[in-house]
């Protein structure tokens, strides 16, 4: 009995040196977090075999578009003169796919792909019918016709005032929110048609959108350096667009937001194309979050993204006025150069970060920050995304236009037709993946450590019970 004592005295002994000569040897021979480091920029790259390749092809987590209508409960008011009275309708959610389809790798370091986007109604998480809803809005085809006129000679103006009189054409049109989603055949559009084959009928805020992508877009895998992982190269073949008036502002920055380099950092600058927007935007670090027990860094727009030029002069570019007294306050912005010339105005939900007077001209209008603010929340270790809301607001620019009556009493009143709200967030067979693999990440580098900590504990264990066992005898 007093020889298995011994010997297992000895074992622990023997044991806790080796533990602390591995320990010692594996920190001699190199930094393992470097080496972790490398091994995870090696494994986060768009490259056939990568772990991370299949889920962005194909994400997991389910993404559903939420979107709320804007019910105008005054439009004769309105026309009179008082302050449009807006209720909000919604939330009608759809759950979103988005795979990526035709992925080639087309050069060295590089990958094109297609987004197609589609969108299935999701009654349990949605307000209403949107069928059998109603909502009373801008009559959005009779304003773009208009202000696509406003440069015409004064007898087509008159004209087509005169043609839309006779077609009883109002500023204000009630339609299902089904129809103003996903269209409807408009009766002034389809009159004009007949005259020019080259107008399209049709008319819906998503109209074409269900089954439909933003284009080709060809990426960097992050093969070459992992900063640039998920980066886009190039849009339908361009690596600048032409819509803006500066080369700075038609540039294609960042990444289409689904993809980040790892190892963030909280004083970098995110940059994302977006392609609604027909520009790119930029998020800052705001701050740390848990998404299903992972960290997460918080990263959002701030104010100067959508500020006007005159208050950031980076934004100076996306006003194409020659007058530049007539480019738009903080927090919207005039999309119409890729609408087909319509109107167009984007803000975030409410006018959240936008100058004032545009939220004062209407009632039912109250920006919330946590219900109306953009943001995205990335695992720094990783750059994967683990929750995010992409949310904009669609507007319409309501301008006097000479020759048209049916405008006389408008002031540029930036009128909230709808938004949306965007969202994801990881799923759990993903998040439990993730936390292993942080697990992991966090456990190797300390290793060493940890043997080294367990040898020094199990040689005092064993020389302790060494000598007490010989000063016994």
């Amino acid at each position: 009995m007093m020889k298995c004592k011994i010997y297992l005295i000895y074992a622990t002994i023997v044991i806790g040196a080796l533990m602390l000569i591995a320990g010692i040897g594996i920190l001699m021979a190199g930094d393992l977090h470097t080496r972790i480091e490398q091994k995870l920029k090696g494994e986060i790259t768009l490259s056939e075999g990568s772990k991370v390749f299949q889920t962005w092809k194909n994400p997991p987590p389910p993404v559903f578009m939420e979107f709320f209508f804007f019910n105008v409960t005054n439009p004769d008011g309105f026309m009179a003169g008082e302050k449009p009275r807006l209720t909000q309708m919604g939330p009608y959610t759809y759950r979103e796919y988005r795979p990526k389809e035709n992925v080639t790798f087309v050069e060295d370091g590089k990958v094109s792909a297609l987004t197609t986007k589609s969108f299935v109604f999701v009654p349990e998480m949605s307000a209403g019918d949107p069928t059998e809803d109603l909502v009373t809005t801008v009559n959005i085809p009779a304003v773009a016709v208009m202000n696509k006129l406003k440069d015409a000679g004064f007898f087509v103006r008159s004209s087509i005032s005169i043609f839309m009189t006779s077609m009883k054409t109002t500023i204000f049109m009630t339609h299902t929110v089904d129809e103003l989603l996903w269209g409807f055949k408009d009766p002034l559009l389809s009159r004009l048609r007949s005259a020019k084959p080259e107008v399209d009928e049709n008319f819906g805020l998503m109209l074409y959108k269900n089954g439909s992508n933003d284009g080709e877009f060809v990426y960097y895998t992050g093969e070459n350096n992992y900063l640039d992982y998920g980066r886009i190269h190039t849009w339908k073949g361009e690596k600048l667009m032409s819509f803006w008036a500066t080369n700075q502002s038609n540039m294609i920055n960042g990444s289409d937001g689904s993809a980040f380099h790892p190892f963030l950092t909280k004083e970098e600058r995110l940059n994302v194309f977006t392609a609604d927007l027909c520009r790119s935007i930029y998020m800052l670090f705001e701050k740390e979050v848990d998404v299903k027990g992972i960290p997460a860094y918080r990263y959002t727009p701030p104010r100067d993204v959508l500020a006007s030029g005159k208050n950031n002069p980076e934004n100076e570019g996306f006003c194409l006025e020659n007058n530049k007294e007539k480019c738009l306050s903080d927090g919207v912005l005039n999309v119409a150069v890729c609408r087909k010339g319509a109107p167009v105005i984007v803000s975030f939900p409410h006018f959240y970060l936008a100058d004032k007077k545009y939220v004062n001209a209407i009632e039912g209008i109250s920006p919330v920050h946590e219900h109306h603010q953009t943001f995205l929340d990335l695992n720094p270790t990783t750059g994967i995304p683990v929750r995010a809301a992409k949310r904009a607001q669609i507007n319409i620019k309501l301008d006097r236009i000479t020759g048209f009556p049916l405008t006389k009493t408008f002031n540029g009143t930036i009128f909230p037709i709808m938004f949306l709200n965007e969202s994801v967030v990881i799923d759990d067979a993903s998040a439990q993946k993730l936390q292993r693999l942080l697990f992991i990440v966090k456990l190797v580098p300390n290793f060493p450590f940890i043997l080294i900590a367990l040898g020094v504990i199990l040689l005092v264990i064993g020389l302790f019970l060494y000598i007490y066992t010989r000063q016994k005898e």
